[in-house]
């Protein structure tokens, strides 16, 4: 993946090295994911770039003055200085892993996970379950979403028939694609 924003270099590499605080120990782990993943190997332009992170939605804002949190998922919107609108706020969700999906629509309750696979995991479709290591160059692609993406195939992570009843619209969704 060539060409990736500074903005999104910049958001990344301050969470890997939030050391520069007393008060923050270590780094944290982060990682480009999802659809800005897909969209880039495809050699599209992505319409937003998510990053996740070990760091819980506490931390990030504590790593980002002036950052957001204003929702159940624990996703942070940090700010940037950019002039385009793709890259104004950059969206940082700690992994995390999912419960039962009572409304068919919405997640009943999420908790946040320790380790990327398990993020990885509770995505819907292979082409959307792929991370990307800004600092290695290196896709992470724990499901085979690369060559799915390469054969334009649709394939549900995990069992089919649960993603599908966890979310409907993801039916939707896989027609989009």
């Amino acid at each position: 993946m060539k060409h990736i924003p500074k903005e999104i270099i910049e958001v990344i590499k301050k969470l890997r090295e939030n050391n520069f605080e007393a008060y923050l120990v270590g780094n944290f782990e982060a990682y480009l994911v999802g659809g800005c993943v897909r969209d880039f190997l495809r050699g599209k332009k992505p319409k937003d770039w998510d990053v996740t992170t070990n760091a819980k939605p506490e931390e990030i804002q504590k790593i980002f003055p002036g950052s957001f949190y204003e929702n159940q998922y624990g996703t942070v919107g940090v700010k940037t200085e950019s002039s385009d609108p793709t890259l104004a706020i950059v969206e940082i969700t700690p992994y995390r892993i999912e419960a039962r999906y009572s409304d068919k629509r919405h997640p009943d309750k999420i908790e946040f996970a320790n380790e990327l696979p398990e993020d990885l995991g509770r995505r819907d479709f292979t082409i959307n379950a792929l991370a990307y290591d800004v600092e290695k160059k290196k896709v992470i692609d724990l499901v085979d979403g690369e060559e799915d993406l390469k054969k334009k195939v649709i394939r549900a992570v995990g069992d089919p028939d649960e993603r599908f009843q966890e979310d409907a619209l993801r039916m939707i969704r896989a027609i989009r694609f």
